[in-house]
């Protein structure tokens, strides 16, 4: 069988169900590739879109990008805030509000993502999320003005591609 012969399908589970089966397998050492759901990553990161390669959680710093379990059951790929001892604070880059876990909650560490259908992965250890993670978080008191004006974009966007 050639491999042009393989018939792929997409398939959406809701996070609850899917989830723990990849913590599972990061747990077993291998990295996984998920596309990324939601906008609270915005606005380098787009809903349906955009990919993340994630790996299991360790060394955590302030400024990654991590999966972690906020609430049974309730799964976010946010950016580390603060670490207070064993409390972590999180927050989406197009989030204001933050969300809190232990250390023990963070499953899986981001090393990459692929955006806009690109092949080649985006590091995050790569001069360009270093400096784009650098730039975005310092704005913060800007934040909701910037997005703001990039949700408007995004739907005047939308409104000329149909």
């Amino acid at each position: 069988m050639s491999r042009d012969d393989f018939n792929i399908k997409e398939r959406c589970y809701a996070n609850d169900v899917f989830i723990p089966d990849v913590i599972k397998i990061l747990e077993e050492g291998h990295t996984v590739t998920l596309k990324l759901r939601g906008i609270s990553m915005r606005p380098f990161l787009e809903d349906n879109r955009d990919k993340a390669l994630i790996t299991k959680a360790r060394n955590l710093r302030r400024g990654d990008v991590v999966l972690a379990e906020v609430a049974p059951k309730v799964y976010v790929l946010h950016r580390i805030v603060r670490i207070d001892a064993d409390n972590v604070v999180l927050r989406g880059d197009g989030n204001l509000n933050c969300e809190h876990c232990k250390v023990s909650d963070v499953k899986g560490f981001v090393i990459g993502f692929y955006r806009k259908g690109r092949s080649r992965m985006d590091k995050t250890n790569g001069c360009k999320w270093t400096v784009y993670s650098f730039l975005w978080t310092r704005l913060l008191p800007f934040r909701r003005y910037l997005l703001a004006i990039h949700r408007r974009l995004c739907k005047l966007n939308v409104h000329y591609v149909k």
